[in-house]
């Protein structure tokens, strides 16, 4: 039985696709996570996967003295990533990107073990192009970006198959919604999507006569009873939040919005401009100019309502969507995976 080792973290978008992948091959293969104590531990941890903490230090995108330490953080966190995997031997370790998937790649090739790394953006992150050339192969979820590697191939995005199996009208009486108006589902939660979750809240009244609500908060503070609003602070089972919606309203994540084009769901896109390095703005174009969604900037969201009345009348996105043959990468993913 071969053994991988998983990583990458920072942000569940790193984590759950890898989870996606895990859950497929964990009757097939042994299995190991390495990455930091943040969401990445909490996330697999719950999942039942054995992991392996190392402290990887994270780039901060602005002038601050916490920079200057990355260097000797970096070297113990090599450190740590090398004795584990001396240990472990994994046969190939598989990297989702981000700041905590580099002490493992570094490790793999220092020890000779293969590794792999999965791009979801448009343009590759920093931690992408540092980790290029220690990899076998780069795969992406879009396929320009494949051509920006020599060692590119492009897969597609990883989804979990649950999304593709939630059931409307069961999904309609979990939630306690109906037919009688279309169901909006809203990705908020989280100091990211704070300013969506906001002006939800400044223009729910009027929403609440044209849709029916679907709110995944986070850690909202907000307690609002109204009748056709659901909320919860997370949802697992996230087949069944896209059976009951019609329409999504969500940030531009590279990860959120290839599943809402793959499940045919029209998607108004508000990229995360600030405290970016733009990968959300440069997503979410990449679909709009192909009809598969529609973009409403942070600074228009004074204009929600209507822009959500236009995205529900939209036949052409429907019908770009219709047409669409984006779907699920995992299935692409598992077939690289089983070549080592």
């Amino acid at each position: 039985m071969k053994y991988l080792f998983f990583c990458g973290g920072g942000s569940a978008g790193h984590v759950v696709p890898n989870l996606a992948v895990m859950n497929e091959l964990k009757y097939s293969h042994r299995l190991a996570y390495m990455g930091t104590g943040g969401i990445e531990k909490k996330l697999v941890t719950e999942a039942g996967y054995p992991f392996f903490e190392v402290d990887c230090p994270k780039l901060i995108r602005s002038f601050t003295a916490e920079n200057l330490k990355i260097p000797f953080r970096l070297r113990k966190a090599e450190r740590e990533a090398l004795k584990i995997l001396e240990a472990e031997k994994p046969d190939l370790v598989f990297s989702k990107g981000g700041f905590a998937s580099y002490p493992a790649v570094w490790a793999a090739q220092k020890l000779g073990i293969p590794a792999v790394t999965h791009e979801s953006d448009l343009t590759p992150g920093l931690a992408t192009k540092l980790l290029a050339k220690r990899c076998k192969y780069v795969l992406t979820s879009f396929p320009e970006t494949t051509m920006l590697f020599q060692n590119g191939k492009h897969v597609g995005s990883p989804m979990r198959k649950e999304l593709f199996r939630g059931d409307r009208p069961r999904a309609l009486r979990k939630y306690s919604l109906s037919d009688d108006k279309p169901v909006l589902l809203v990705l908020g939660g989280g100091s990211g999507s704070k300013a969506i979750d906001d002006a939800l809240f400044r223009h729910l009244d009027l929403l609440l006569k044209h849709w029916q609500i679907l709110h995944l908060t986070g850690r909202c503070e907000k307690e609002i009873v109204r009748r056709g609003y659901v909320h919860r602070a997370f949802e697992s089972d996230m087949g069944s939040a896209y059976a009951a919606c019609d329409c999504v309203l969500c940030r531009a994540g590279s990860n959120t919005v290839f599943e809402a084009v793959a499940l045919k769901k029209p998607a108004l896109l508000v990229p995360l401009e600030r405290a970016s390095r733009g990968d959300q703005m440069q997503n979410a174009v990449y679909f709009e100019q192909r009809g598969l969604c529609r973009i409403l900037r942070e600074s228009e969201l004074s204009s929600l309502p209507a822009a959500l009345d236009a995205l529900q009348k939209d036949d052409d996105l429907r019908f770009a969507l219709s047409a669409s043959e984006i779907g699920n990468g995992t299935p692409a993913i598992l077939d690289v995976i089983r070549t080592f």
